[in-house]
């Protein structure tokens, strides 16, 4: 491999992740673009190294051509793991995780000559994380399941008006978290299950009319 070509590999991995970390920079996720070209040209060089060590020991000993693109593949999962942040009952970062982990698959496509599957993934990806998000949106709005973390006082029978008022909805509870922030205050965090035709909003202008109650946030 030549050096012009060692530098198209790397500046095309650049410009790849570059690509997916705008995307998630203007989203304000912690993994953003500086994070995720490190990783696309890490992963390329990882790939370029591996290819140079495959053929300079051909024939003398047995070198596994796939074992570092392997190894950056199992790793980055510490990395993504790092971006998945858990807030009472909802979950966030797994996609960012996911991103990483793809933003590594395609540098080690790039950094193996493999330019078409690469960019590919990358544009695809890109269009993933923007056009599919408003369709899932959309899904979301009409998912019978709702969730919600409100803030209200700590006082007793609080949980008791809570679940009669949902029961009124004809609203299922299907799980519950409570954290305690102060003595007089409490966190809820509620998966609730709608039936139909019930508007969300209408649960949470329901829900906030109760006594204790300063906010409501859907998760």
């Amino acid at each position: 491999m030549d050096y012009l070509g060692i530098i198209l590999r790397l500046i095309v991995s650049a410009l790849a992740g570059a690509l997916i970390g705008l995307e998630r920079e203007h989203k304000n996720m912690p993994a953003g673009l500086r994070t995720n070209i490190l990783v696309c040209m890490g992963s390329a060089l990882v790939q370029i190294v591996n290819i140079e060590i495959f053929k300079q020991y051909r024939g003398i000993t047995d070198v596994d051509p796939a074992r570092f693109g392997a190894q950056v593949i199992s790793g980055i999962g510490f990395l993504g793991a790092g971006t998945i942040i858990r807030e009472g009952a909802s979950i966030k970062g797994l996609t960012t995780a996911a991103g990483l982990w793809v933003v590594a698959c395609i540098g080690i496509a790039i950094g193996n000559g493999s330019y078409f599957p690469g960019l590919l993934v990358a544009f695809l990806a890109y269009a993933t994380l923007n056009l599919v998000k408003s369709i899932e949106k959309r899904i979301t709005k009409r998912s019978p399941y709702f969730e919600v973390e409100m803030r209200m006082t700590n006082v007793p029978g609080q949980l008791g008006k809570l679940g009669k008022a949902l029961g009124d909805m004809k609203v299922n509870i299907n799980s519950i978290e409570i954290k305690e922030n102060w003595k007089e205050l409490i966190t809820i965090y509620l998966n609730l299950y709608l039936p139909v035709n019930l508007d969300k909003q209408e649960v949470i202008r329901k829900l906030m009319c109760q006594d204790g109650v300063y906010s409501i946030d859907q998760l």
